[in-house]
């Protein structure tokens, strides 16, 4: 017979969306203090904080914030899916009337990278590594992007 004990909690749920205009594609615009931030006024002790991207061309990614990692990561993107290559999406996913600029490389580096992140939080922190840090990544051109943070927990 299994016996479980269970105290009574009560779990806190937050949603925000945060909006960024970015300036090229790609770039890593480090948004970890504007989650802190949130996780600060919402109380939360324990849980997890959800970042997500609302964007098929932007992604949401932890990693270190220093200069030349951050060079090497755009290289890396660019050598992955390189916006001089031939998309098909580029040729037939937008009308030329559109006004929209030919992106295909954009999708498909986002493919590489994703939408979310989790991160999970004890004692009213984000429970992080010594270097980590949250980034917005542009994988487009500059515009304004959502960013939805939910934190859910006790």
């Amino acid at each position: 017979m299994l016996k479980s004990t269970r105290e009574e909690s009560r779990i806190k749920f937050a949603s925000h969306t945060l909006i960024f205009q970015t300036e090229r594609g790609p770039q890593f615009i480090d948004i970890t203090e504007h989650i802190t931030e949130l996780l600060e006024q919402s109380g939360l002790e324990n849980g997890f904080v959800v970042i997500f991207s609302r964007h098929t061309t932007a992604a949401i990614r932890i990693n270190e914030n220093e200069p030349h990692l951050i060079s090497d990561m755009e290289r890396m993107l660019e050598d992955a899916a390189s916006c001089e290559a031939d998309y098909a999406h580029n040729r037939y996913g937008h009308p030329l009337d559109s006004g929209d600029l030919p992106n295909g490389h954009s999708h498909c580096q986002h493919l590489l990278l994703g939408a979310s992140e989790h991160v999970p939080v004890a004692g009213g922190r984000m429970m992080f590594g010594q270097w980590q840090r949250i980034f917005l990544v542009e994988l487009d051109h500059a515009r304004e992007r959502e960013v939805v943070v939910q934190l859910v927990g006790e």
